[in-house]
């Protein structure tokens, strides 16, 4: 971990491995980074063992030697030089070359020489966004088979380090390539190896993902700062307000508990005392579980805090033991209960079942002690808590436990910084500009649509990011470089009327009306998440549907690559006819009935409707509208009743017919 942080919240450089971002102390280490010697022939760490290199290109191979230097770039049959400038920066642009390799990659410089084995010429996607798309194989449904299957090489990841600067930086902090092995497969990206593993059926070269994702973090971080509008005064004036705003929460805390402990008192080497069943807890506070302890007075703190709650137990489940059931927590816990620790996990997405070890389980009063440990974002837990017993009957745990902060964290809060602009750019885009890519893979959009105003201002965002990194991407000039994104899946619960507006629904539309932008395409996943599943596990679907529009838009192949999107409407009295277009061989329902669709009159109120599939249209009626003059599908956070397809299985997308 390498990092540099400047006084007065003004960030330098600073670089952390995805495992330490949710760690504070690790976040809070402040360490410069070291510059190799001006003579010394550098590359970067791009340009190692195991790299994929973009065929059918020019390709770009940069570096930094001693100045005046003359540099030799071969690899294959291809040969290109450069003189290095008074700064020691070297360019060298090769001719395109067909896939294929292995080769070896090599420079000169005078009398030094360095060597990459084994490189390819495949297609190069860059995969970026927040958490869905930083999430790993490992934790994707079916993981232990899925990384035991792994055994392509033509597949490769290279993993770009979480890492932030004020400036646009030359070099990246760090990262190594790795190829889809037993023992590899698992860091990968989960959408962007299930997207390459089910390419390569059609597209038999190898493929190579470039992963710059940070989990949490919002678009306006990955724009350039002229991409995001910022002037060098109102930049300036961004960071004084962020240090204010720190500030003031600092003091709040402070006002709240005294001097804020940055050591837990609860686990010492010899115990965990705050655990144990006879602690006086009367002057703790009261935390409502499920939540986040944001929301209840302990604003933008990460630390470690206990949770404790006493219940009683009959006889006869106390006897027969009982399952300990946690939905999330977030980040990390270990749990006690009467004293005896019955289980420990690290991960917010994580589910939760302890077994309680017979005899552990008491008739009459038990204490459960949970500690808490947040790295950054909301803390707590924040899921549901409930006892299993033996004879199937759950006790759930929810409402109010006693709380009390252990430690507290500050300063370099890695879920605070991905949401400052440009930063992350900086950082993990601009080093790699150079270099040669076929195209973008997006996931991002849930740290953006927190409200209805957020995900609307995310429609000129996220066209923004796709025209910025055309334009300054050497490979992306003339809007040709691909650009797609996986639009947000069902979450939060359902509604039990239609909504007539919400933030995910909304956020859906943004990301929809950059298909106006050529070389776009969009994945629909409103069928894969759930109402608790911020990340769903389910990333094989993903990462198919994602290679199917890929295939058709990158690669001009005849393929189906949508489900179901609205053409056009009629109203024909008390009925509204919809007409589809991408139906494949037909329109489909799964399931008994046709739901998801909402119409509404004149007065905009609006009601769930009843629907049938008629040829390539749907008919959509309710008695409680007789005159409708709108119609919606799936227009909801969590469309849970959405099941339109077209005959290739794919998820009919959301819409709506006003502008309400």
């Amino acid at each position: 971990m390498n990092s540099t942080i400047r006084a007065a919240g003004l960030l330098l450089v600073a670089a952390v491995p995805t495992s330490a971002v949710r760690d504070a102390s690790a976040l809070a280490t402040a360490t410069s980074i070291a510059t190799p010697a001006p003579d010394s022939l550098r590359l970067p760490p791009l340009f190692a063992d195991g790299m994929i290199l973009q065929r059918d290109k020019p390709v770009v191979v940069w570096g930094w030697a001693k100045p005046g230097e003359r540099i030799t770039v071969r690899v294959s049959a291809q040969t290109g030089r450069a003189n290095t400038s008074a700064d020691g920066a070297w360019k060298v642009t090769l001719p395109p070359h067909v896939a294929g390799g292995p080769f070896t990659l090599s420079v000169q410089a005078g009398s030094i020489r360095r060597d990459i084995h084994d490189v390819l010429f495949g297609d190069v996607w860059l995969a970026s966004g927040q958490s869905n798309m930083e999430f790993e194989v490992a934790q994707a449904n079916d993981a232990s088979a899925e990384i035991a299957n792994a055994r392509d090489s033509a597949i490769r990841q290279f993993k770009i380090p979480i890492s932030w600067s004020n400036e646009p930086e030359r070099e990246l902090s760090g990262g190594t390539w790795t190829a889809a092995d037993p023992a590899h497969a698992g860091r990968f990206t989960a959408v962007g190896y299930f997207f390459a593993r089910e390419l390569r059926k059609s597209v038999p070269v190898p493929i190579g993902i470039i992963n710059s994702s940070w989990g949490g973090s919002a678009i306006e971080t990955w724009l350039s700062r002229r991409a995001n509008a910022l002037t060098d005064s109102a930049w300036a004036q961004y960071l004084r307000n962020d240090e204010r705003t720190q500030t003031a929460i600092r003091e709040n805390l402070r006002a709240k508990l005294g001097e804020l402990p940055e050591h837990d008192a609860g686990l010492t080497a010899s115990g965990a005392p705050w655990a144990a069943p006879d602690l006086n807890d009367n002057a703790w506070a009261a935390m409502p579980v499920p939540s986040y302890w944001e929301a209840h007075g302990y604003a933008a703190m990460d630390g470690i805090a206990w949770y404790r709650l006493a219940l009683d137990v009959d006889s006869t489940h106390a006897a027969n033991g009982a399952t300990l059931e946690m939905a999330a927590i977030d980040d990390d816990d270990i749990t006690w209960l009467n004293g005896i620790e019955i289980g420990r996990t690290n991960g917010y997405n994580v589910r939760r079942t302890y077994h309680i070890p017979r005899g552990t389980l008491h008739a009459g009063r038990n204490l459960l002690a949970v500690r808490v440990s947040d790295g950054g974002g909301g803390g707590g837990i924040n899921g549901a808590v409930s006892l299993r017993f033996a004879d199937s009957t759950t006790r759930s745990l929810a409402g109010q436990w006693k709380f009390k902060v252990g430690a507290v964290a500050f300063g370099s809060d890695g879920q605070r910084l991905n949401k400052i602009p440009t930063i992350a750019y900086n950082r993990m885009i601009h080093p790699i500009l150079p270099f040669a890519i076929k195209g973008v893979l997006w996931y991002q959009g849930e740290s953006n649509a927190n409200n209805v105003q957020q995900a609307k201002a995310y429609r000129g965002q996220l066209q923004s990011l796709i025209a910025s990194w055309r334009a300054e991407f050497a490979s992306g000039r003339n809007n040709a470089l691909p650009f797609f994104w996986i639009q947000l899946p069902n979450y939060n619960p359902a509604d039990s009327v239609p909504p007539m507006e919400e933030g995910w629904s909304t956020i859906r539309e943004s990301m929809q009306s950059a298909l106006a932008l050529p070389n776009t395409g969009q994945v629909v996943t409103i069928d894969l998440g759930g109402a608790t599943e911020l990340h769903p596990r389910n990333k094989q679907d993903v990462g198919a549907r994602l290679a199917r529009i890929v295939r058709k838009v990158a690669y001009g192949q005849n393929v189906i690559a949508s489900g179901p999107t609205y053409r056009s409407h009629t109203m024909h009295g008390d009925t509204a006819v919809v007409t589809f277009e991408n139906i494949a061989s037909g329109l489909r329902v799964r399931g008994e009935s046709l739901g998801g669709f909402a119409i509404a009159g004149a007065d905009r109120r609006w009601v769930w409707a009843n629907a049938k599939i008629v040829g390539s249209r749907v008919l959509v009626w309710s008695a409680a509208v007789k005159q409708p003059v709108a119609v919606r599908y799936a227009w909801a956070d969590n469309p849970e009743h959405a099941n339109l397809y077209n005959s290739e299985g794919l998820p009919a997308a959301p819409f709506r017919s006003d502008n309400w």
